[in-house]
């Protein structure tokens, strides 16, 4: 999987396209938080509940049918304070994006046995025909240490330093609009 570290930069590549004076902040933290929330599925490893499981790592959590649950369900009970320009429809979409993107860089990982992507109604795992990302070890113990900064400079190539540029161009286009 991509580290727990890099997961959340999506919201700020992504939250200058969604987002509105006033809401961006809010909006962006829920977004970071969706990116994470699919690795919830690691604590089945101390339940017993194998990786290829329909609940087991990279399965369901991680499948599309999941990020649309989950930001249809946020985007349907958050107070329109968090709306950007007031649409919730917006904000579902960002949200959406957020979580899916968290099987996408794990799908570009060279470890682990891929992403259900369209569980629970095709089990199979997936990896993308690309992985230039270090698979960053599950757990801190193993991340500290020699690994844990090969992984951090893989991620910073391919997963900050494009999500700092689409936020950046997002925030180019933000400008050019209100002039």
């Amino acid at each position: 999987m991509a580290s727990v570290f890099s997961h959340p930069a999506i919201s700020l590549g992504l939250g200058p396209w969604f987002g509105s004076k006033g809401s961006e902040a809010r909006l962006w933290a829920i977004g970071a938080v969706c990116a994470v929330v699919p690795d919830v599925d690691v604590v089945g490893f101390h339940f017993g509940i194998p990786y290829g499981d329909l609940l087991g790592h990279r399965g369901l959590t991680h499948s599309l049918f999941f990020a649309a649950a989950l930001a249809s369900g946020l985007a349907a009970s958050l107070p329109r304070p968090f709306f950007p320009r007031g649409n919730r429809l917006a904000a579902g979409g960002f949200l959406f994006l957020c979580t899916a993107s968290h099987g996408f860089f794990d799908a570009m990982t060279n470890g682990g046995r891929g992403v259900a992507f369209f569980s629970p109604f095709d089990r199979r795992r997936s990896f993308l025909p690309w992985r230039p990302i270090q698979v960053s070890p599950i757990g801190a113990h193993g991340f500290f240490g020699p690994r844990g900064v090969a992984v951090l400079k893989t991620e910073l190539v391919w997963v900050w330093l494009p999500c700092l540029a689409l936020g950046a161009a997002g925030l180019l286009a933000r400008r050019l609009r209100r002039r």
